[in-house]
């Protein structure tokens, strides 16, 4: 993709067709993702209970997230808070304003349900793209510390430095 071809991304709802092509992508990357997370993405979406949002550029699949109207996990499990979740953009796809279209139209979505809304940020090295990209945005770290497969990290506590691993960060939609 070069540079100024962003007028060419779509950001869209997910269809079946997507699933394909993200299993290719991430294929593609050397990362593995179960197709069964997928569709019960787009079950959730044709329900109403989520909503996915997909990045189209030329008939390829270049990034999505997820988004909760209330998370079932972290600090602000079912207070009615809304989560972003699973965000990723595809490499041969990033570093083109991508990332910022598909968090613009979760955030437009979430301003009709709340004044705030969270997401959960991995901590290793691999997610720095992603925690500089939410500071920027104005996400601020919520305050209750580091999580771990979804349960709350005591101090001290030894753990592994992988996905699971992240840092809760809250944006305020309103100022």
């Amino acid at each position: 993709m070069r540079n100024g071809d962003a007028h060419e991304i779509v950001v869209r709802t997910m269809t079946y067709a997507d699933i394909a092509q993200i299993l290719t992508n991430f294929d593609e990357q050397g990362w593995y993702k179960p197709r069964e997370v997928l569709e019960k993405y787009l079950d959730g979406q044709n329900q109403g209970s989520l909503w996915v949002f997909i990045a189209e550029c030329r008939d390829d699949v270049a990034g999505y997230t997820v988004l909760y109207p209330d998370a079932s996990v972290g600090p602000f499990a079912h207070v009615k808070l809304p989560m972003i979740s699973d965000f990723i953009v595809f490499e041969k796809y990033q570093r083109h304003g991508i990332g910022t279209m598909i968090l613009d139209a979760a955030e437009r979505k979430v301003a009709e349900l709340s004044d705030r809304v969270q997401l959960g940020v991995g901590l290793h090295c691999g997610y720095g793209a992603a925690q500089r990209m939410y500071v920027k945005r104005g996400y601020v770290p919520d305050g209750s510390g580091v999580w771990h497969k979804d349960s709350l990290l005591e101090p001290y506590a030894e753990c592994c430095n992988d996905d699971d691993l992240v840092l809760y960060l809250v944006k305020d939609l309103r100022t």
